[in-house]
């Protein structure tokens, strides 16, 4: 089975891209490239052809086309700390499936692991990951004043959802993600809205997702209710790009890239119609995922400037609707602890989490059996434990 995908997937992608893009390729690509699968649906990909597309996917324009985003040119220093014993890493690791992990205490690195061939110089996709990028976006758009408030409705920014379900959901409930639309995130359903709406072909002259998202129907009323929606991530991408008039990923690098001192360059997938996938797809070395976690903790502040308001991640991090888990809840596009503790989370096994109170940054990723339902992410959030738990030892 594993011979037949390997040939599939490079008759695909001679067939699709043609033998002189393949020999243009650098030998790891080549390799990386003989275990893709015939299409472009992550969701349906098996373990071993995700361990390749992960660390590639924007290298590889017939799945889909990236924008870069440049790196600083001074990026924030990651200096030794003293460093962190974990009992049975290996086997946590192991389990995980991880490629990277980096915990850092006091903007000093405590640890830092790769496997799965995988290294620091690597850049590896974030998937919802990125939701955290997108919202901080907003955070951005506020202070620049492209942004008027959070309880604008975001038709006024997005024109194409006037007279859908959209037309009188404001920005701040797009952003908990009570919007009240009905919509689908099982990643194991192949009819589910965040299986279809990258797929679907766009309304002539009108953007991918607005295509799709316009035509959902309501579920509950505006605010009530939470739900977690990519699309609705994708939208607030679409929002920022049409209040700003740039693109997302240049905004990326001119309001977070650079001031937060990242030192790898960094690209993001672009939908059908050209615009960035907000939800997802931003694809970024460990470090500088870690570098994102410094860049909450220090409050938005980096290059000399406050980037968003002083009281946006007192917001976005703190718990706005409840998920139905103890200790636990959604802010704007961030996952919350009632600890104070705050985490971003993508499919398959990335993730920041933040901890104000030991200032401690965990950044990780993976490629997990499941998307979200194996037996991963209960143990990476037993894991965030134990190290709050070491660090309070000592």
């Amino acid at each position: 089975m594993r011979k037949r995908n390997i040939a599939l997937g490079l008759g695909a992608a001679l067939a699709l891209a043609g033998a002189g893009f393949f020999a243009s390729l650098d030998k790891e690509t080549r390799g990386i490239l003989m275990y893709l699968p015939t299409n472009a649906d992550v969701l349906t990909w098996s373990q071993p052809q995700r361990n390749a597309a992960f660390r590639a996917l924007d290298r590889l324009p017939f799945l889909a086309k990236a924008r870069e985003i440049a790196p600083s040119a001074t990026p924030t220093p990651l200096p030794p700390g003293k460093p962190l014993t974990i009992p049975g890493l290996d086997d946590y690791l192991k389990s995980q499936n991880a490629s990277a992990l980096i915990i850092l205490q006091d903007g000093k690195v405590r640890l830092e692991r790769y496997a799965l061939d995988f290294d620091a110089q690597g850049r590896w996709t974030s998937f919802s990951v990125a939701k955290s990028f997108t919202s901080t976006l907003v955070g951005a758009a506020i202070q620049d004043g492209f942004i008027k408030s959070l309880d604008d409705k975001v038709s006024q920014y997005v024109t194409g959802l006037k007279g859908s379900a959209y037309d009188d959901v404001t920005v701040r409930q797009l952003l908990t993600m009570s919007s009240g639309v009905k919509w689908n995130e099982d990643y194991e359903d192949p009819k589910s809205d965040v299986s279809q709406f990258n797929k679907v072909k766009p309304d002539p002259g009108e953007n991918a997702i607005v295509s799709y998202m316009r035509k959902l129907p309501r579920a509950h009323p505006p605010g009530e209710v939470w739900h977690y929606n990519t699309g609705e991530t994708n939208l607030v991408g679409l929002l920022v790009s049409s209040a700003t008039k740039r693109p997302l990923s240049e905004y990326l690098e001119e309001k977070i890239w650079k001031p937060a001192g990242m030192e790898a360059k960094a690209t993001w997938l672009l939908a059908k119609t050209g615009q960035e996938i907000a939800g997802c797809c931003i694809q970024a070395a460990t470090r500088d995922y870690a570098r994102m976690g410094l860049f909450v903790l220090a409050n938005g502040f980096g290059g000399g400037k406050q980037i968003v308001p002083t009281d946006w991640f007192a917001q976005a991090t703190t718990k706005q609707k409840d998920i139905g888990i103890p200790g636990r809840g959604y802010g704007f596009q961030w996952w919350t602890y009632d600890d104070g503790s705050v985490a971003a989370r993508g499919i398959f096994g990335q993730g920041i989490f933040i901890d104000p109170k030991r200032k401690l940054v965990i950044a990780s990723n993976a490629d997990w059996t499941r998307a979200t339902k194996g037996p991963e992410n209960p143990a990476r959030e037993e894991f965030y434990r134990r190290v709050q738990a070491l660090v309070d030892k000592e």
